[in-house]
C-alpha cells in the first residue's frame, strides 16, 4: 500500500484546501522543495503534486515550485502531478523535467480526444483523476457536477491505456472525515488497472481499512491534511501498512 504525501501548490506555497475551495486554504510551508525532502526522509515512495492555480486557470501556474520539487527528490522516488494539464506540449515538458506521471482530470472528461492522444504519445505516464460526489464526476476544480458515472468513465479510460485512476470523494476532501472505502472498492473491482484513493484520510484506522482491500485493486492513498495537521504520523502509517501487507 503506497502512502503518497500530497503537496498542493498555491502561489508557490504549500497549502491545503477544504473541499477544493481556494478561499479556504491553510498554508503549511513556504518552501515546496524542503517539504518534498521532508516526506522523502519520512519514507515516502511517491509524491503527489497539485498545481491548484493551474487547475482553475487551465494552464500551469506553479512551474517553478514543481521543478524545484522534482530536482529536490531527483530520481529517488516518482512524482505525479495534476492541475492545469490541457495539452500534449505541457505533458512533454513535465516528463522531460523528470515527472514520472501526469494526472489529467477535467480535460479527460471534457476533451476525451486529448486523453486518448496523451495515452498514445506518453504510454505509462498518464493517470486520470476522477473527482466525484455521490458517484457522479465533477470537473473544473469541482465546481461543476456532470451526469457521468465514475465507473463508466473509468472503464472507458482503462481501455485507452491510462496507468491508474486517482479517485477522490470531493465531499470528504480536506475534512478528515474518513476515506469512502465502499465507493473506492466498487471502482477498483470494476477495473483491472490500479485505483489510488483520495479524500478524507484521517487516521490509522483508515490505513488499516485500505490495507484490507488492497487485493481488490486499491494501490495506494493520497495523504493530505491529516499528515500536515498531525492527526496522522506519516512514517508510522507507512510502517503499519508495510507490516499489514508486506
Amino acid at each position: 500500500m503506497l502512502l503518497i504525501p500530497a503537496i498542493d501548490l498555491k502561489d508557490g506555497h504549500c497549502v491545503r484546501l477544504r473541499q477544493g475551495d481556494m478561499d479556504q486554504s491553510t498554508t503549511f510551508g513556504e518552501n515546496p522543495a524542503a517539504m518534498a525532502r521532508q516526506w522523502l526522509a519520512a519514507g515516502a515512495r511517491r509524491l503527489h503534486l497539485v498545481d491548484l492555480n493551474g487547475a482553475f486557470a487551465g494552464m500551469p501556474k506553479n512551474y517553478g515550485a514543481i521543478r524545484s520539487i522534482v530536482q529536490a527528490v531527483g530520481e529517488d522516488i516518482p512524482v505525479q502531478l495534476g492541475g492545469g494539464i490541457r495539452d500534449l506540449d505541457t505533458i512533454e515538458k513535465y516528463i522531460d523535467d523528470g515527472l514520472r506521471y501526469v494526472i489529467i482530470g477535467t480535460a479527460a472528461v471534457k476533451n476525451p480526444g486529448f486523453l486518448k492522444d496523451a495515452c498514445s504519445a506518453f504510454g505509462g505516464h498518464i493517470i486520470v483523476g476522477l473527482d466525484a460526489r455521490d458517484g457522479k464526476v465533477a470537473t473544473d476544480g469541482w465546481s461543476k457536477l456532470t451526469g457521468h458515472e465514475v465507473v463508466d468513465l473509468a472503464r472507458k479510460f482503462e481501455d485507452w491505456g491510462v496507468e491508474s485512476i486517482v479517485y477522490t470523494d470531493i465531499g470528504r476532501d480536506g475534512m478528515l472525515s474518513g476515506i469512502n472505502i465502499d465507493a473506492t472498492v466498487r471502482l477498483a473491482q470494476a477495473l483491472s488497472i490500479p485505483v489510488i484513493a483520495s479524500g478524507g484520510l484521517s487516521n490509522m484506522a483508515d490505513i488499516e481499512q485500505l490495507c484490507a482491500v488492497e487485493d481488490e485493486g486499491v494501490e495506494g492513498v493520497i495523504c493530505g491534511r491529516a499528515i500536515y495537521s498531525g492527526d496522522l504520523d506519516f512514517a508510522a502509517a507507512q510502517a503499519r501498512a508495510d507490516e499489514l501487507n508486506g
